[in-house]
């Protein structure tokens, strides 16, 4: 059955606007007793499906989750793993995919089908249940899930699971538990099973009214404002929003998976929208009569926890190939590819164009924008410098089509609101699911999936701390990763958002353990010394010019690369004009918690809810119980 299943992937193809190629690039995977047999048996007899030994579970399917991002959801990596440990170590991964809704394909091993040896080795029995094991915990996190009790249910399954993996609206993790006997079982397939078979990524396109509908409420919309999500970057769409966008004048705020739909320079782009935006892009979007969301799921960060549009005429219109985030905020739902959907607008718009005086406006925030990214990069703060200088330094020494990743922490706000993009993949943030360790692993799949760039992967010494050990696997490789280390000591996203709250930060710094709680010196850890441990060329920075020095030599290395410099945990990059719903504790002992509550009882206040009467979209803020007068402890 293994045989078979390796066989079956070995031919499978996609195929979109003509151009076709192999969907899966070979198979992660580490080895145990669920799988060595079965799938590692396979996987030796096909040398041309390429296998990769990784160091963590996790990690690698955050390394396929990067390559198919990077490869705009038409290429794919495999995942195997042991039962047990090996398996549920994969479920943070499978959930980040899901949630960012690339394909990956996981292959667990699993129990025996037959019992009759059970408990085995790893095995998790349930006492109410024999059909149960750990992998039934990756169910909620997978876009299809199944277990495979008999050889022959192959047949049906993995024609099922490409279904998915190649559906732009239904794509994410798909999990076929595989027990470890049943890997092994013979079966006589029939041949054509292992056909060449190519699957046709399609763009749907919207009902004709519905264009005609959306193009009315644009041209009688006063300041309307694109906001460009991940799926237009997935689409294939950013030249055609950057046409749309010239010929139109609206302007084009960007989420964290849409950032590089346009250029920086581009004379519509105000940049990041939500609460790691810009400035710009959040005062245009509160004064927005009529957003135009594009491939985009509106999270809270891009919503600012639906405090952005305060405009009470606001009306949306959504460009989605799913269904679900079409109707988000009670939308005109257009149900279509992102690149087709535009162009149609464009098409029915072909007169129309924003205001002049409109135009004036957009310029002055772009240039105001572009002057307080100027003060940011130029601090000249320290040592230890400040992160927003790690990131100015970056910018500045990359090229234009080299990739940055990253992906949680006080980075990707950062990132978000001051990094210049220049190429439709030159961002590369996992903040779907904001994990932790992704950032090594999803460096490693991103330059897998394009060798011909440079890649730069700057990460937090929390995240490091987690997850380092793919420097290995790069290096094993043989692709090369320019690694950034910030070291700032702690957590310090968290520790900011504490301090935000009314709290002091408990718990977000490496301290050591004094008078019964961790407040006692910093600990100090060299990170270089460790990367270089891991096989990699590392050097620690400890000025701007260092790190700039650093840079340089890093170029001329063969492989990874790790430059670490200290930075200012306290000297952060304020937020603009935004807000994140984060509640605050409603009774306290501590005063200034107490005051926290008060400040964000009244943010609350500007939330919205959207409904739907007829054909008009109705806005309505959220009605908050006034505490004020409540007494404290």
């Amino acid at each position: 059955m293994a045989q078979a299943l390796i066989e079956f992937l070995k031919q499978q193809y996609v195929e979109r606007d003509g151009v076709e190629n192999r969907f899966f690039a070979g198979c992660f995977g580490i080895f145990g007793h669920g799988n060595v047999a079965g799938i590692g048996e396979a996987l030796q007899e096909n040398p041309d499906f390429r296998y990769y030994l990784c160091r963590n579970e996790q990690a690698m399917v955050h390394t396929a989750s990067a390559f198919a991002k990077m490869s705009n959801r038409m290429r794919a990596l495999v995942c195997t793993s042991s039962i047990g440990p090996g398996a549920t170590n994969m479920v943070t991964g499978a959930a980040a995919a899901t949630i960012n809704r690339v394909p990956v394909l996981l292959l667990p091993g699993d129990i025996f089908a037959r019992r009759n040896v059970a408990p085995v080795l790893q095995q998790l029995e349930s006492f109410s249940c024999q059909d149960i094991s750990v992998n039934d915990c990756f169910k909620p996190v997978s876009r299809y899930w199944d277990r495979i009790q008999r050889p022959e249910q192959i047949l049906t399954a993995l024609p099922e699971a490409m279904r998915v993996l190649t559906s732009p609206a239904q794509t994410g993790a798909v999990t076929i538990a595989l027990p470890q006997d049943v890997q092994a079982e013979a079966f006589d397939y029939p041949e054509e099973f292992f056909a060449k078979r190519v699957w046709i990524v399609a763009r749907p396109r919207a009902d004709v009214e519905v264009i005609h509908t959306a193009a009315e409420w644009i041209g009688s919309a006063q300041k309307p404002l694109i906001v460009a999500g991940g799926g237009v970057i997935y689409s294939d769409a950013t030249a055609v929003l950057a046409s749309f966008a010239a010929h139109t004048g609206i302007p084009v705020a960007e989420t964290q998976a849409g950032k590089g739909s346009l250029f920086y320079d581009h004379y519509q782009a105000v940049g990041a929208i939500g609460v790691t935006g810009t400035s710009g892009a959040n005062i245009l979007v509160r004064e927005a009569d009529l957003i135009i969301g594009i491939g985009t799921r509106y999270t809270d960060f891009t919503t600012a926890s639906k405090t952005a549009f305060q405009n009470p005429d606001v009306r949306f219109v959504n460009i989605n190939v799913a269904e679900f985030d079409a109707y988000k905020h009670a939308a005109l739902p257009l149900v279509s590819d992102a690149r087709v959907g535009i162009e149609e607008l464009e098409v029915a718009l072909e007169d129309y164009s924003i205001d002049n005086s409109y135009v004036r406006r957009i310029q002055q925030l772009r240039d105001e924008w572009a002057e307080e990214v100027e003060r940011i990069y130029n601090q000249r703060h320290g040592p230890p410098v400040s992160q927003a200088e790690v990131i100015g330094v970056v910018n500045e020494f990359t090229g234009p089509r080299d990739v940055v990743v990253c992906a949680a922490g006080s980075l990707p706000g950062d990132l978000h609101k001051l990094w210049r993009t220049r190429d439709p993949k030159g961002y590369h943030l996992e903040y779907g699911y904001s994990c932790m360790g992704y950032e090594i692993a999803g460096g490693l799949g991103v330059k897998m999936a394009d060798p011909s760039r440079e890649v730069f992967v700057l990460i937090g010494d929390g995240s490091y701390l987690m997850m380092s050990q793919e420097i290995v696997t790069s290096i094993q490789e043989g692709y090369k990763l320019n690694i950034v280390v910030l070291d700032n000591h702690g957590f310090s996203s968290i520790g900011g958002l504490s301090r935000s709250c009314g709290s002091s930060g408990f718990g977000t710094e490496y301290r050591y353990r004094r008078n019964g709680g961790l407040e006692g010196e910093v600990i100090e850890l060299d990170f270089a010394a460790n990367a270089a441990s891991l096989g990699a060329w590392a050097v620690r920075a400890k000025t701007r010019q260092d790190l700039v020095n650093a840079l340089s030599e890093a170029r001329a290395i063969d492989r990874t690369s790790v430059v670490v410099i200290e930075t200012d945990i306290n000297k952060r990059v304020h937020g603009f004009e935004s807000w994140w719903d984060v509640p605050i504790a409603e009774i306290s002992k501590l005063e200034s918690v107490q005051t926290a509550r008060d400040a964000y009882e009244e943010a609350k206040r500007k939330e919205r809810y959207f409904f739907q009467q007829g054909n008009e979209t109705k806005v309505s803020g959220a009605s908050v119980a006034n505490r004020a007068e409540r007494k404290r402890p």
